[in-house]
């Protein structure tokens, strides 16, 4: 029988599967991504070891635990991005006119995540990323500040259309440092804008995917693993 190679995921609540409860408005996990699929087809074994609401800080202390415990390992998967460029809604609303900074500014996200996808290769672990799933402005920001003053909250924002622009440009950010780093990318994001309406894959906070963007999500990762194959590589 072929040896299967192990998978973990480490990133926060979007391979976590996190769906939100309309019934209640808060959080659930509700992974609906085909992982026996994907288990099946490319002969993996995937362990999830996302956590809900991580960053590159997180993740890096989550990483330095997993490598100190040699937990058994081929390739790990990677998605940060989406915590890190959030911003503390309730203190912008209290005060627009400060300096307000994401919870993890980017330059400090890119060096982090560089260091691990460095530290990842030094145990001989191949690192795989992926970039971030669009957002939806309009409903993220009716979530996340339905209940916070919004005419202060667009004093400091400017448009709400600028809360895709920057979560876009840390969604960039890894596909760049994919590059400079020789990492494979999934192309989750290609996957929501090729499907053409943003509005079916996404929960209610306009963030987290729905059960239809879970599967895009699926596939994403499918046409990753069938692209490296037709080019001779093993997933």
């Amino acid at each position: 029988m072929e040896q299967r190679r192990q998978v973990t995921l480490l990133g926060d609540s979007i391979l976590k599967g996190i769906q939100v409860d309309l019934s209640s408005r808060r959080y659930k996990p509700q992974n609906e991504m085909n992982v026996d699929a994907l288990e099946s087809e490319f002969q993996l074994s995937i362990h999830n070891d996302a956590h809900f609401g991580a960053t590159v800080r997180k993740g890096s202390r989550l990483l330095d635990r997993m490598l100190e415990r040699q937990f058994p390992c081929d390739m790990l998967v990677m998605d940060f991005g989406g915590n890190d460029c959030d911003f503390k809604w309730k203190e912008i609303a209290e005060h627009p006119e400060a300096d307000h900074q994401p919870n993890v500014p980017l330059p400090e996200f890119v060096e982090l995540y560089r260091k691990m996808i460095r530290q990842i290769r030094s145990h001989g672990i191949r690192p795989i990323l992926t970039n971030l799933p669009p957002l939806d402005s309009e409903r993220f920001f009716n979530w996340w500040c339905g209940d916070l003053d919004k005419d202060a909250v667009l004093r400091w924002l400017g448009d709400v259309g600028n809360i895709y622009a920057w979560q876009e440009r840390y969604s960039r950010a890894v596909e760049r440092l994919a590059r400079e780093e020789q990492v494979p990318l999934v192309d989750v994001r290609g996957a929501f804008l090729d499907h053409g309406h943003l509005e079916q894959t996404l929960c209610a906070d306009g963030t987290h995917p729905n059960t239809l963007g879970q599967g895009l999500i699926t596939a994403a990762f499918q046409n990753f693993g069938r692209s490296l194959r037709l080019a001779g590589q093993t997933v």
